[in-house]
């Protein structure tokens, strides 16, 4: 059977092709404390004066979880800082940059370029991409004149109408003979609205050929190994470079934005009902919380929904029969929110019916704010996730969610959203 997951898959391990000056830990730690791989929680908070209703737990209810961030642009680095001289598209004011080092004869450079592009459309107000070239001269025997052909375009203000053209036609001219290239460029150039002869003056322009020979030059005392390499937010990423793998870093830097980094106050009464409502795209599901016998991690799940962290996010792991999972704004499945609680155990509650609503976690005392719905009774979990509501009534929505079952390597369909959750005490 399939277990609640939020966790970090084999897809995102980095294997590294590289000397060790080249690996950047503090970016690693970043998406470790992201994704919640292996939680270390830091030394606990303590929490806030707690009301007499509620029964205090003997270990810490929550303890926040502190990592690194990324390194600002001043932390020092082998690679020249992002600058007015680079080709750049996207975000102005970007949460993640995408600094590539390609070459436009090379295959697996235009099979990332597809991948960056769907990144950009997904992403238009946090994602920059950076393009610099390393035409690898030694294997390659149109890469100088495909750059050269960048650059020229650049020169009337067509460098990304040529760059994105080069990979889209790639097949069709990198078995050309170096003269009929050049043709093929210019008619290229003719369509894109150039004017062709000033087109083809710059392509052979001294300064433009010295560009081009210095980024090979300057990508060869880098160390520069294989294009395409790429960078995030300025450290060497040589994991996947499928559209899902790259997606859910970029989601989990943004959602790092939004972390906490203390844990909630305590506010819940455990002589007090909750009712918790989802409003989703397929209607609502009502459910009761348990105050009373997981007080902590209501707390937290109050809180959670009265700050927003639950509105327009999407159930992202749905399987039919069994549970369905929501509660993660980045969507990944991988996301948490700065802190975790403790998992808090009745006795008296069992996975011995649909529409229990648990916490998910990755060991003891680790849940955040995702949390799974049952589909049916899954006695297998007992004692191992905490329970903290019942669903009332809107079984009915649950069984329409879209299912979705998150692989690496393969695409999924838009999940069905959740709008917000609302609470009611009385």
């Amino acid at each position: 059977m399939s277990k609640p997951s939020s966790f970090l898959s084999s897809s995102f391990l980095f294997p590294s092709f590289l000397s060790p000056s080249f690996l950047f830990p503090s970016f690693f730690l970043l998406l470790t404390f992201l994704t919640a791989c292996n939680p270390s929680p830091a030394t606990p908070l303590s929490t806030s004066p707690v009301i007499p209703s509620i029964i205090v737990p003997t270990q810490p209810a929550c303890t926040t979880v502190l990592a690194e961030p990324t390194p600002g642009p001043d932390a020092p680095s082998i690679f020249p800082p992002v600058s007015q001289a680079d080709h750049r598209r996207g975000a102005q004011n970007p949460i993640v940059t995408i600094t590539e080092y390609v070459d436009y004869q090379d295959f697996m450079s235009g099979l990332f370029e597809k991948e960056a592009g769907r990144l950009l459309e997904k992403h238009p107000e946090e994602l920059l991409i950076v393009s610099r070239i390393f035409p690898q001269l030694n294997t390659n025997d149109k890469a100088a004149l495909a750059a050269q052909a960048a650059e020229a375009a650049a020169e009337q203000g067509k460098f990304w109408e040529m760059h994105d053209l080069l990979y889209a036609q790639q097949q069709n001219w990198t078995n050309l003979s170096a003269q009929d290239f050049e043709q093929w460029l210019a008619a290229q150039a003719s369509g894109l609205g150039m004017s062709v002869d000033r087109f083809r003056t710059d392509l052979q322009r001294e300064e433009i050929v010295a560009r081009v020979q210095q980024a090979w030059e300057s990508g060869q005392k880098i160390g520069v190994p294989v294009t395409p390499l790429i960078l995030i937010n300025g450290q060497i990423y040589s994991g996947p470079l499928d559209y899902n793998s790259l997606n859910d870093i970029i989601e989990l830097i943004v959602l790092g934005k939004r972390q906490y980094e203390s844990c909630p106050a305590v506010t819940v009464q455990s002589n007090k009902e909750y009712i918790a409502t989802l409003h989703t795209e397929k209607g609502d599901i009502v459910i009761q919380l348990f105050a009373d016998k997981a007080p902590m991690t209501v707390n937290s799940f109050l809180f959670l929904a009265g700050s927003g962290w639950y509105d327009n996010i999407t159930f992202h792991r749905v399987i039919p029969d069994l549970f369905a999972q929501t509660g993660d704004p980045s969507g990944t499945g991988k996301g948490n929110p700065g802190y975790y609680m403790i998992t808090e155990i009745d006795p008296s509650l069992s996975f011995d019916r649909p529409g229990r609503a648990a916490m998910v976690n990755s060991g003891p005392d680790t849940s955040g704010s995702q949390f799974f719905i049952t589909y049916a009774p899954t006695t297998k979990y007992n004692g191992q996730y905490t329970i903290f509501g019942q669903v009332l009534s809107g079984m009915e929505v649950l069984k329409q969610l879209t299912p979705r079952d998150p692989q690496p390597g393969t695409d999924l369909p838009p999940g069905d959203k959740l709008i917000n959750v609302t609470v009611e005490e009385k």
